[in-house]
């Protein structure tokens, strides 16, 4: 019996360090591009926060494909679950 790979999504401290991060599942390629809002100029305001999420299929990478979507959810362990979630319905 062999178990399906899950869908990676960053940690919240990684995308709070505003990394860019592309991934892929099956035939599903993704960018996940944080908007990182800043209190007192050193400590993440997670509720200001935001991430945007885009989506194609395909071979290529981001820049030689067509976005076949996209999506903000907030900076937070809920709108990761949630962003997760709605990547695995593109499938």
């Amino acid at each position: 019996m062999t178990q399906e790979i899950d869908i990676y999504i960053p940690t919240l401290h990684t995308l709070a360090m505003e990394n860019i991060f592309t991934g892929s599942w099956k035939s599903l390629r993704f960018r996940i591009k944080p908007n990182v809002t800043m209190v007192n100029g050193k400590e993440v305001d997670f509720a200001g926060s935001s991430v945007l999420v885009e989506y194609w299929h395909g071979l290529l990478c981001y820049e030689k494909s067509q976005m076949e979507g996209q999506q903000t959810f907030p900076l937070s362990e809920e709108g990761r679950l949630q962003l997760k979630a709605w990547l695995e319905s593109k499938v």
